[in-house]
């Protein structure tokens, strides 16, 4: 581990194969994350859920899932994991990432893994994170604001005149209204809600968004 190059982890492939078969009980697939210009493989829709976060999160410049499989002693025993994620950060720290449902956090086998993995990570001054989801509406918030995070999909020109009304209008709604003679709603809500992707807007997203929303111009 102390060898792993992660500018090639990062460029590489997930290191194990997914199948999908009739009946499966989970939710394989790929996810277009705007951080990176690539797809990014999920195994469940958990995993994907902390997908979205990390490419929503702008601290994050870069990311691979199924990144790599570790294997070493573990007192008696060679355990072999492959982690969820491995997150690159733009102040260089490096997270790697498990994810489990709720149900499974509090099995001793999944915690003596987790215990391993800390253990290697905090070895190469790594940070480790065990995840089972968050608050459900901020999850949700940040799902819904990924379906507008390509800029080439919307009139992404008009950010900066969304930002100067935003710099006089407290509220999604009245963005609008005070842009209406400029172009329709239609036109306007998107490029709000790619502000808000992307970081030019803030609001509080742990409450349903709205056209009462308030928005903040980020500094």
């Amino acid at each position: 581990m102390d060898q792993v190059d992660i500018s090639q982890v990062l460029a590489g492939q997930p290191v194990r194969d997914f199948r999908w078969h009739k009946g499966q009980r989970h939710y394989s697939g790929w996810y277009f994350a705007s951080t990176v210009g690539r797809l990014i493989a999920y195994e469940s829709r958990l995993e994907l859920a902390r997908i979205l976060l990390a490419d929503f999160d702008g601290t994050v410049v870069a990311m691979a899932s199924q990144p790599f499989q570790l294997t070493g002693p573990d007192g008696i025993r060679i355990r072999r994991h492959v982690p969820d994620l491995l997150l690159l950060h733009a102040d260089g720290l490096v997270t790697v990432v498990d994810v489990k449902a709720p149900s499974r956090m509090k099995d001793s086998k999944v915690i003596a893994q987790f215990d391993w993995t800390h253990q290697l990570c905090s070895r190469r001054g790594w940070a480790y994170e065990t995840w089972s989801g968050d608050e459900p509406a901020f999850v949700e918030n940040v799902r819904f604001l990924a379906a507008y995070r390509r800029p080439h999909l919307l009139e992404s020109h008009l950010a900066s005149d969304v930002l100067a009304a935003a710099r006089r209008q407290s509220t999604i709604g009245a963005i609008e209204v005070a842009m209406a003679q400029q172009q329709p709603v239609e036109v306007i809500r998107p490029v709000v809600l790619h502000l808000l992707w992307s970081g030019g807007l803030t609001a509080d997203l742990h409450h349903p968004l709205s056209s009462g929303t308030k928005v903040t111009v980020t500094a």
